[in-house]
């Protein structure tokens, strides 16, 4: 007698293997059996036949954090089949945090307010757990968070021996109370004066841990090459598996790099443990900043504090209107967000399609005009690159998004339908999913999600949020490899 009964679905396990029909019986929080369940009884029988039946999705890269208490329902990624978000990307955590320390612009760019962040990662796990959420999470801790701590808002210098210790003491103890890892936003104001030394000292902690290195790469354009070398050079001397975040190649006349920089990648996985996370899109999305603006093609203004009702515009528009030039312009938006259209469809799929590349959507939840990604990516790589461009096989798609991240992060008894695993589920419809969120349009909820279970419980039925609570925390067991 199961709780819940999926008869007849096409089972994709999240292994990489193609579907097959079959049945899926849980009970509690756990898939029971899988095969010919035809002698079966259940309290909710789910009939999933004409449906696909995947493992949960795993978002690879978010900045969830602070929605996941302002917002617990998670619609934006339940409407997409995600059950789990990596959170903590790109040096920015919500704990361990000084809040007398922090730049101005940075806090704003994920958690808008001091009552999403805590002084130590414990705390702030539990700001979480309160919330009760309906996706499950997992969290690095952020090297610009750690710096800003350590060395107070004197940040354009490498850290003393004496602050680079107060770092991994920070670390440390993260890693005991459950941090998967470190991220690094080496692109960013506040990390982009530490020298590889530095990451290196710190990468070195989590070794012992089982720790994993995600990094926001400290540039990913002209010295794309240069920087994809340097995140190899951490992992190898620190000894621990590394991610590069939202890889990409950006503007036109660094289109194409992408294939030197994913042969770097082979090269040393000979040695080592590289991964990569992509969200299937042409243009990004960040702070308003010089650098980006100057090599966009087109800018879309997500968010400004001094100027709110632009949200949404082109800047070319905006700064006709100031009567000044874009980068002026910019200068009197801040602080703000913008999209940035500057990527090349041949490195998007290119890299989508390489070996231990994983789908992540690296959403702005709190961007009041958010890039699209934030609503369509995972639904936009089954419908539009694996269905109707057929770039990869579906079943590939689904281990991308699930089976492989699951490996990836060390989420153990996740990712994969087979019983003793967790039972997040994911039915869709093959032949209609696909992204309706537009940069025009981004808030809208995608087609064919057609239901999503949680640790056993349903969570998204008939393009709605159902219950509560039911996602989890995923801590890093210390040691756990």
């Amino acid at each position: 007698m199961f709780d819940i009964l999926i008869k007849k679905g096409m089972v994709f396990d999240g292994t990489g293997a193609p579907p097959v029909k079959a049945d899926i019986g849980i009970k509690g929080d756990l898939i029971i059996a899988v095969g010919d369940l035809d002698d079966s009884n259940a309290v909710d029988v789910i009939n999933a036949s004409g449906l696909s039946v995947a493992p949960g999705f795993i978002d690879a890269h978010t900045h969830d954090d602070a929605s996941l208490i302002i917002r617990p329902d998670m619609e934006a990624k339940l409407s997409q089949g995600v059950t789990t978000v990596i959170c903590g990307n790109c040096g920015i955590s919500g704990a361990p945090y000084n809040l007398t320390c922090e730049p101005s612009g940075l806090l704003r760019l994920v958690f808008k307010s001091e009552d999403f962040v805590a002084k130590d990662f414990k705390s702030y796990m539990a700001k979480v757990e309160e919330a009760k959420p309906s996706v499950n999470s997992a969290f690095f801790t952020g090297h610009t968070t750690l710096r800003m701590n350590a060395m107070g808002k004197n940040l354009n210098r490498a850290a003393t021996k004496k602050e680079i210790d107060v770092m991994k003491e920070e670390l440390e103890l993260a890693l005991c109370q459950g941090s998967i890892g470190l991220s690094t936003g080496l692109f960013y104001e506040p990390a982009n004066a530490a020298p590889t030394a530095e990451i290196v000292e710190l990468a070195k902690v989590l070794e012992s841990y089982g720790g994993i290195y995600a990094t926001h790469m400290r540039d990913e354009a002209d010295f794309v090459v240069e920087s994809v070398e340097e995140a190899i050079k951490i992992g190898s001397e620190a000894k621990v598996p590394i991610i590069i975040s939202h890889h990409k190649c950006q503007g036109q006349h660094n289109h194409g790099k992408s294939i030197v920089t994913l042969e770097a990648m082979a090269k040393a996985r000979k040695t080592q443990s590289i991964a990569v996370d992509i969200y299937p899109y042409a243009a990004s999305s960040t702070v308003l900043n010089e650098v980006s603006v100057l090599r966009a093609e087109k800018t879309i203004v997500t968010w400004s504090d001094p100027y709110p009702e632009v949200s949404g515009r082109d800047l070319k528009s905006i700064a006709a209107e100031f009567g000044v030039s874009k980068l002026d312009a910019m200068k009197k938006l801040l602080p703000g967000g913008a999209i940035y259209f500057m990527m090349d469809e041949g490195d998007i799929e290119r890299i989508m399609t390489s070996n231990n590349a994983m789908i992540g959507s690296d959403g702005l939840p709190e961007d009041s005009h958010p890039h699209p990604r934030l609503w369509g990516t995972f639904p936009r790589v089954l419908g539009h690159y694996a269905r109707d461009r057929q770039v990869m096989p579906m079943h590939d798609a689904v281990n991308r998004m699930t089976g492989l991240s699951a490996k990836n992060f060390h989420l153990a008894g996740r990712g994969v339908l087979k019983p003793g695993f967790f039972a997040d589920v994911t039915i869709f419809n093959h032949d209609t999913i696909i992204d309706l969120a537009t940069f025009e349009r981004p808030k809208q909820k995608s087609l064919g999600i057609e239901q999503v279970i949680v640790n056993g419980k349903t969570a998204w039925i008939g393009g709605k949020c159902v219950g509560a609570g039911q996602g989890r925390v995923l801590k890093r067991r210390v040691g756990e490899k």
